[in-house]
């Protein structure tokens, strides 16, 4: 499953809609949830992002970020 973590680069500044960035996570989970709880672990440890929001994309949408995103799966 593709999940994409929204999120501030920096955890001390206030959070800024036009400074919010994204990045794409695959994650092998059996739910969506534990998916969630697994993307935001990795980007904890090995970060200081402020995350925002993080969301499963479905096929669809999938392909959209494929083609209209700045697209690229990262590996911690």
């Amino acid at each position: 499953m593709i999940y994409k973590v929204f999120y501030q680069e920096a955890k001390d500044s206030t959070p800024r809609r036009e400074q919010t960035r994204a990045l794409y996570l695959d994650i092998d989970a059996q739910t969506e949830l534990e998916g969630r709880i697994i993307a935001r672990q990795l980007v904890e440890e090995h970060t200081a992002y402020n995350i925002e929001f993080i969301e499963l994309l479905s096929e669809n949408h999938l392909e959209y970020e494929k083609t209209h995103a700045d697209f690229s799966i990262t590996e911690f």
